[in-house]
């Protein structure tokens, strides 16, 4: 009984933990300006929030499948702005705002689509993601937000690993791209990418990477980060790469242990 308990708090840990909020609001066929119910959604959503525990917010804006690319990326980006200017003038401060992007328009088939018409209604939307304030304590961060310094560390949940595995994980390249994104804007920034490993004997001061046969699991994990940022147009001049192997645990279960982070170097 004792264990079941266990197990079954072990799991509302971990789904708590990883859970992001999002808001959607849904736009009319060609518009990006609000009505009262849009704006009531938005409204409730900055009510919902408790902001002394918001690390940052993500807005992505998109578009249906019809019109060409140009029209809908701008489009896109105008529904994004939209909702970034009722938050701001709402009282949400504008700096928590890490990403603002138009994703441009949804491909799809319409032959192969069951409910076309409700499936573009649902893809003509903006998506409000809330990235939780961390835990770990001062100059650790859980997001490249504006006002970094030297020495802070960014820890990111979506970048893991499996176990003896440096290969990333489709939520990780998910997670890199929208970094990619950040560092085009924040071209200054420099930072060395750092990678852990869980569940080494003591005697081991890293784990062996089960597709090397090589026991530098953690220096393996930092350089595929390095070498994904760098084929998304991240300069390598900006990024060096070690492993710190089983150093540094976080004292969260064995899955955030196979990790990497990011130091900031220089701003």
């Amino acid at each position: 009984m004792k264990i079941c308990l266990a197990l079954f708090l072990f799991i509302i840990y971990n789904l708590s933990a990883q859970q992001k909020p999002i808001e959607t609001i849904y736009f009319e066929f060609d518009k990006y300006d609000l009505t009262p119910k849009q704006t009531e959604v938005v409204t409730n959503f900055i009510k919902s929030i408790d902001t002394t525990k918001v690390e940052s917010i993500q807005i992505y804006g998109y578009c249906d499948d019809r019109g060409n690319d140009e029209y809908n990326f701008t489009l896109s980006n105008n529904r994004a702005n939209t909702i970034q200017s009722l938050l701001v003038s709402a009282g949400f401060n504008q700096t928590k705002i890490v990403i603002l992007e138009g994703k441009g328009r949804v491909v799809v088939k319409p032959d192969t689509v069951e409910n076309l018409h409700e499936t573009r209604t649902k893809n003509r939307r903006v998506d409000l993601i809330v990235v939780k304030r961390n835990s770990f304590g001062k100059g650790i961060y859980t997001s490249f937000k504006d006002n970094l310094k030297v020495g802070d560390k960014i820890y990111l949940e979506n970048i893991l690993f499996d176990i003896g595995s440096s290969k990333l994980t489709p939520a990780s390249k998910k997670e890199l791209d929208k970094i990619a994104s950040k560092l085009q804007i924040q071209k200054n920034l420099k930072f060395e990418i750092r990678g852990h490993v869980c569940c080494t004997p003591e005697i081991y001061s890293d784990g062996i990477d089960k597709d090397t046969n090589e026991r530098r699991l953690s220096w393996n994990r930092a350089k595929t980060v390095f070498n994904y940022l760098s084929s998304k147009k991240v300069s390598k001049n900006r990024m060096t790469y070690q492993g710190c192997g089983n150093k540094y645990p976080l004292g969260r279960g064995d899955n955030f242990d196979r990790r990497v982070e990011f130091l900031i170097t220089k701003i």
